[in-house]
Formats: structure tokens, sequence, C-alpha cells
């Protein structure tokens, strides 16, 4: 895991797909020195230990160094995942232990998508669609509360609401995919891979 340097999100081959960010009300975030140890208690968290031996598994190994602490200097995302380069957090976002752990696992859920599809192409509007219904169903980020804290307040299908919601915005960012294809690619998937819990035997 690299310290942070400030020159905000590598240049990669091809597509990042990112944790969106919903807009809040103020800008403060944690020091870059706390960012780092937040990482660091985070890759202790059950869920992203869990994510982390089922790549390892799969071929796949996250190491330490893969994970990259950084400013991004972005308004629209929280981190990002990159394929053969591994994921970013955006420290200049990150207010909370909660929120660092969030987005690895949310992250972590793309980097096994990347590994375990076979001709995984994050251009393929249909592909990124999916890993990004799987990433925020799968990782809590429509969790109740987290809901009610970006200030949505409706109580009944909620859940389903915020997961398309929030896949619809990242693949919206694929710079492959146009408002109207990244909708049509989300509804087109949406039953098959909302419903694949992989590698969780259940949405935990």
């Amino acid at each position: 895991m690299s310290g942070m340097d400030g020159s905000g999100v590598p240049e990669t081959a091809g597509v990042e797909a990112a944790s969106s960010s919903d807009a809040r009300g103020d800008n403060r975030h944690m020091p870059s020195e706390d960012c780092v140890a937040g990482i660091n208690s985070a890759l202790q968290h059950p869920t992203v230990r869990f994510l982390r031996e089922q790549m390892e598994k799969a071929g796949c190994p996250v190491l330490p160094r893969m994970i990259r602490a950084m400013n991004c200097m972005s308004t629209n995302h929280n981190g990002s995942y990159g394929s053969g380069l591994g994921i970013t957090v955006c420290c200049d976002h990150m207010r909370s232990q909660d929120e660092i752990n969030q987005l690895l696992i949310h992250e972590l859920i793309h980097a096994y998508d990347d590994c375990v599809v076979k001709n995984m192409d994050w251009k393929n509007c249909a592909h990124h669609a999916c890993s990004e219904i799987r990433a925020n169903h799968l990782s809590g980020d429509c969790h109740y509360k987290r809901e009610l804290l970006r200030g949505f307040m409706k109580i009944r299908g909620h859940e389903q609401e915020c997961v398309k919601r929030r896949a619809l915005m990242s693949v919206k960012n694929n710079p492959y995919c146009s408002g109207t294809a990244a909708k049509d690619a989300v509804e087109s998937v949406w039953d098959i891979c909302y419903n694949d819990t992989r590698p969780f035997d259940r949405v935990p």
C-alpha cells in the first residue's frame, strides 16, 4: 500500500469501476495519515478478509500494496478499481472508518468479478452494470441507515431503488456508456445480477 502522494488517480489502460458518491452537505474528510491507518484497519474487517481469501482461492490474490491511498480531487467517486492496477481509496472523500470499510468491500467485489468472470470487459456497459449492481447490493452500501444519512427517506423498496440508482450513476461515468446505454444496461442485467451473490452464500 502506498502512502498519500497527492498526484490524483493514475491513468489506466481501460475503464475503472468506481464507487459512486452521493451529494453531501459538507466536504470534511480525515487527515491522510488517518486514512492510511483506516485502510490498514479495514484489511482486518471480516468481510474484507473473506473477499481477499476468495480472491486468493480464485488465483487473484489482493496484496496490501495493490490498495492505494490517494487524493483523487474528484467530485463523483470515493474510490475505484482498475483492472491490473488494484484499488484506489480517495482519502479526500473519506470521513470515517465505516466509509473506508464499505469502499474496500465494494471495490473488492469488482475485483472478484474481474477475476472470475470470463472475458470481463469494463468497456461493455452490461458487464460494468452487472458488477455495479452486485457491488452495491452485496457491500451493504444501500443499508437503510446509510440511505437515511444520504437523505433518502423511502421505507419500502429502498434497497433495490438505491442499488439501481447507484449502479446507474457509476455506469454513466463510464466513457463508453451514454446515459441511455447505461440505463438500458442496468435494466437488461438487473434480475440475474441482483440475485447473483457470489462469493457469498447469501446477501451479507
